[in-house]
Formats: C-alpha cells, sequence, structure tokens
C-alpha cells in the first residue's frame, strides 16, 4: 500500500480538468475538509468537492500545482503549494491564484479529512524565493 505521503503527493500532480476519476481514486466516502480563506470558514464534504472539481472544469482551461513543502507523520500529511490557471478566455497566460497549507488524513488509502487553509495570490508575493522545493 501507498504511503500517506506518496497519496498526497499523487494527487496534487493528478490532472482534475481532463481526470474524471480524481474524486473517486483519492478521496475517502465520508471525506470532511475544514477549509480557512477569505470568504471564511467553510466545511465541505465529497459531494461539495465534486461540485468545486466541476466548477474548476468549467472555468479554466489548465490548473498547476506548484509545491514547496511536504511533511509526513504517520498518515498526516503537511503540503505548502500555490495554485497556477490558465483561463478559457486567455490560455496563453499562467496566473498564480492562490496559496495553500492543508493537513490531510489519510486513512483506507484514501484522503479522508482535511484542514486547509488559503489566501489569494497578489502582486507583491515573493514567488522567486519561498516556492523553491524545501522538502517534497
Amino acid at each position: 500500500m501507498k504511503s500517506a505521503k506518496d497519496i498526497i503527493k499523487d494527487f496534487y500532480r493528478s490532472d482534475i480538468l481532463k481526470d474524471d476519476s480524481v474524486l473517486t481514486t483519492y478521496f475517502h466516502p465520508d471525506l470532511e475538509l475544514i477549509w480557512n480563506s477569505n470568504d471564511g470558514l467553510t466545511v465541505m464534504n465529497r459531494d461539495d468537492l465534486a461540485s468545486l472539481f466541476s466548477e474548476i472544469r468549467r472555468t479554466y482551461d489548465d490548473i498547476r500545482a506548484e509545491v514547496s513543502h511536504v511533511l509526513a507523520d504517520e498518515n498526516f500529511v503537511t503540503i505548502r503549494y500555490k495554485y497556477y490557471i490558465r483561463t478559457i478566455e486567455n490560455p496563453d497566460e499562467e496566473l498564480g491564484i492562490a496559496h495553500f497549507i492543508a493537513i490531510w488524513e489519510v486513512k483506507d488509502g484514501k484522503i479522508y479529512r482535511g484542514h486547509q487553509v488559503s489566501q489569494p495570490a497578489t502582486d507583491k508575493d515573493d514567488t522567486n524565493k519561498s516556492y523553491h522545493k524545501v522538502k517534497v
């Protein structure tokens, strides 16, 4: 069986835009994601995540995660990353949209519970130095 760290790394390398099986491959049916963002606190289950993935597919031409840290402690994995997107209207320009730190619990080989904090990317971000791979 894959380690929790490998499962998380594989998910963030997956293609949620083109691979409809990502949700069932990586996420436990009883998923709970507790997400703090600029919009406040959101608690999501797997159906909510399916709706989010559907919206991402509808809105973006491409999405990519740039990962700087992946730290594991048994079934718990912490990951720090930034999402970059290309819009359908302008597929030639890649834009950084948000920074994330998430702590995931893996159960039965699937992502089971998560705590995530996100912040929108801005022009003041120093991604040249802060997103080099530190511990992946």
